[in-house]
């Protein structure tokens, strides 16, 4: 039972925590964050009260669930709540100890002097430092028919599988990933420097985006491959300075030897922080069980349950290979893992340069990590003894390859096509009449050997796939 003193420190915090009570606005600070583009993705689930759900917001660390939590208050505002009526606690203070959710929403209620529990909007930020989050918001959702209970946390992992297990019927799920492409050049105010164009696929015009300065979109495309994954990082030249110290012990290391362990009983962290270094260093490469127990030092009875963690955190993503027949493997003996966000590298090593020589490794991964954001498709690969296509995609209908992709960070397949001698036998293989092949800058279509192969930048294909997956999103 708490004493008086502590009950009022509690309600002063509250206090504190929601300024519109008094002001009737959100702090000029987070209202002078830009929005990210998910926003209005996520917005209108908030007001959904027909369906008595709580909506949980989670995704990896520092991509900015704070700072959308408060653009929805500001939202709420702009739409006539009223401002006394909605609460914003931040569960990861150490004041709110041992209070339940229930207990803090009753004193958000003291706290305001409103004391009705109808129509309120109660925003619980950070919820997994709260023990058995879910059985208490499943009971506020129970109990308080009227109020919309939305909560956020950092512990992806943890609140997918608590939400899953536990929230069944009352919990609907919002993943905010890490930042795309597109997402970067919106925040950073460079829209001026992309146009639209069109490229004839098989006879269907295609709207893809490029640059009338595809020098400065390159510059911008290293600069989101080495820092652009957190909205944070991307305004700041100091952070950008030691990625290592921010990125590092604040998101990777907090996932790495606190939340997943936590959450699987995992014991020896350090060889679960060895074997995501491992990933980390080789992002877009091909592995076996028998090469990551090689690399890393991890058992192989420990691999699969590994890579099955860090996808749940969001921090990796397993990519599946096909054959040169575009026919799946009966033994899934080989596959590749991507980072889901390329800058996690700079954060463990060092950031890449332009003539970086695994600067090709990490184009890749930063495209991969576009097609990450459409939860409805995954990509394969293709490889083969004597070739390989870095991805492909296959029809959901029948399984068999529609397009093929070939990522190079470079132009001279664009002068010397003969050397796509893979992607050219893929495609005759598979039928496929054309293909998509990225550049350093070349843009244009080249016949060669009956296929049509269309040539875009790598950093224009990059933010296409991320502004139609967007809009792709908003159509669903």
């Amino acid at each position: 039972m708490l004493n008086k003193v502590a009950i009022e420190q509690i309600i002063d915090r509250i206090r504190f925590e929601n300024p519109w009570w008094i002001t009737g606005q959100i702090e000029e600070d987070y209202n002078e964050m830009p929005r990210r583009l998910y926003f209005d993705l996520f917005a209108p689930l908030a007001y959904e009260k027909d369906i008595r759900r709580a909506l949980v917001l989670m995704g990896p660390r520092r991509v900015g669930k704070t700072v959308m939590l408060h653009h929805l208050v500001h939202d709420f505002l702009k739409n006539g709540a009223d401002p006394q009526k909605i609460a914003f606690i931040t569960i990861e203070n150490p004041i709110y100890n041992n209070n339940s959710l229930e207990d803090l929403f009753k004193y958000a209620k003291q706290a305001s002097g409103n004391t009705d529990s109808k129509g309120w909007y109660v925003i619980f930020d950070e919820v997994q430092y709260l023990k058995d989050w879910e059985v208490h918001l499943k009971s506020l959702v129970d109990s308080y028919r009227d109020t919309r209970f939305i909560v956020s946390g950092s512990a992806a992992a943890a609140l997918k599988y608590k939400s899953t297990e536990s929230g069944a019927g009352r919990f609907t799920d919002f993943m905010l990933p890490p930042l795309t492409f597109n997402e970067y050049i919106k925040l950073k105010d460079l829209e001026r420097i992309i146009i639209p164009a069109q490229i004839d696929w098989e006879g269907n015009i295609q709207t893809f985006y490029t640059s009338t300065h595809l020098d400065e979109l390159n510059k911008h495309f290293l600069d989101y491959i080495n820092f652009g994954g957190y909205p944070e990082v991307i305004f700041s030249e100091k952070i950008q300075q030691n990625p290592g110290r921010y990125i590092r012990q604040d998101i990777v290391d907090k996932v790495l030897l606190r939340d997943i362990p936590s959450l699987y009983g995992i014991r020896d962290v350090q060889e679960l922080n060895s074997f995501f270094t491992t990933i980390t260093y080789n992002s877009g490469n091909e592995f076996s069980l028998e090469t990551l127990n090689i690399q890393s030092g991890v058992p192989k009875v420990l691999i699969k349950k590994y890579i099955e963690y860090l996808e749940s955190a969001f921090l990796v993503k397993q990519v599946k290979r096909i054959d040169q027949s575009g026919k799946r493997f009966k033994r899934e003996n080989f596959f590749k893992l991507y980072l889901t966000n390329p800058s996690l590298r700079s954060a463990l090593f060092t950031p890449l340069s332009p003539n970086d020589s695994l600067l090709g490794h990490m184009i890749e991964t930063a495209i991969y990590s576009q097609w990450m954001h459409r939860d409805w498709f995954t990509p394969w690969y293709a490889r083969w003894q004597n070739g390989e296509v870095d991805m492909i995609g296959l029809s959901d209908k029948n399984l068999k390859p529609i397009w093929a992709l070939e990522i190079k960070w470079s132009n001279r397949y664009f002068e010397k096509p003969s050397e796509l001698k893979s992607l050219v036998t893929f495609c005759k293989k598979c039928n496929l009449k054309t293909a998509l092949i990225t550049s350093i800058d070349k843009e244009g279509v080249i016949e060669y050997d009956g296929i049509k192969l269309h040539f875009i930048p790598a950093a224009s294909y990059a933010y296409t796939v991320g502004k139609n997956t967007m809009q792709l999103k908003m159509l669903k």
